[in-house]
């Protein structure tokens, strides 16, 4: 009889972590990232600001935890957007993903602007461990990319540099990323995957921190040629968005 009570209690926890997250991000959204305090968030789940660090050792855990909840999310719709086109070719569902990538991060700026340019500041904590939420969430983004390149490269190899052609440097930190995430890639596939990747993210991030507002009020043509090149690079056929999947535009 005594297990019942302590599942009770732990379905409350579970239930007040998450009210607490979400406050959180609704802070974060109306107010912007300074305004996510731990005070701030313990008046808007109706607690005192020591009641709520029986959840949450310290704001950068709880930074961390609505970090993982956003990357999880974003995972999330990349990997369903992806899983809607498993009829279709390697490069439908590549290019399905990586739509759903900007689309996210377009509809979501202040979640993407926490989750990239507000990193977690290294510490010995446990939370900044390989095994952490946070870092989980982190290593899991990370391969859905990845792993649509590895889909590719399986079923039609893409032209690459030999290993001898890169810098040794390349090669060493390459080797150790290959070693970490325990994929066989050959280093060439991973340094084209990475540079992909790098025009990809890249143009996201300066478009969803307004760095390109200078020039264009309208990203999304530019995305999409980003995507042409990337497809180009990979050996594989660029599809447009069809008709019925305008691009988004950029939440303010």
């Amino acid at each position: 009889m005594a297990a019942r009570p302590v599942r009770r209690r732990e379905k409350l926890r579970q239930a007040t972590l998450a009210e607490i997250r979400e406050a959180a991000r609704r802070l974060l959204a109306t107010k912007g990232p300074a305004a996510v305090t731990i005070n701030a968030v313990a008046r808007e789940v109706g607690m005192s600001g020591p009641a709520l660090y029986h959840y949450f050792a310290s704001h950068d855990d709880l930074v961390a935890a609505v970090t993982a909840d956003f990357l999880n999310e974003l995972t999330a719709t990349m990997e369903a957007a992806r899983d809607a086109h498993t009829a279709g070719s390697p490069a439908e569902r590549l290019l399905a993903t990586c739509r759903s990538m900007r689309e996210w991060a377009v509809a979501h700026p202040a979640e993407f602007r926490w989750i990239f340019a507000s990193p977690i500041p290294p510490s010995a904590s446990a939370r900044n461990s390989p095994d952490s939420p946070r870092n989980k969430a982190a290593r899991d983004f990370e391969l859905v990319f990845l792993r649509q390149i590895e889909e590719v490269w399986a079923s039609a190899p893409f032209p690459v540099p030999a290993p001898e052609e890169l810098a040794p440097s390349v090669r060493e930190q390459l080797d150790a990323y290959a070693a970490s995430l325990g994929r066989d890639l050959p280093i060439g596939a991973l340094h084209v995957a990475m540079n992909c990747w790098i025009r990809l993210y890249g143009l996201l991030c300066m478009e969803v921190l307004n760095q390109l507002d200078f020039v264009y009020s309208d990203v999304a043509p530019i995305y999409e040629e980003t995507l042409r090149d990337i497809t180009a690079a990979l050996g594989l056929d660029y599809h447009p968005p069809a008709p019925s999947e305008p691009a988004p535009t950029p939440s303010q």
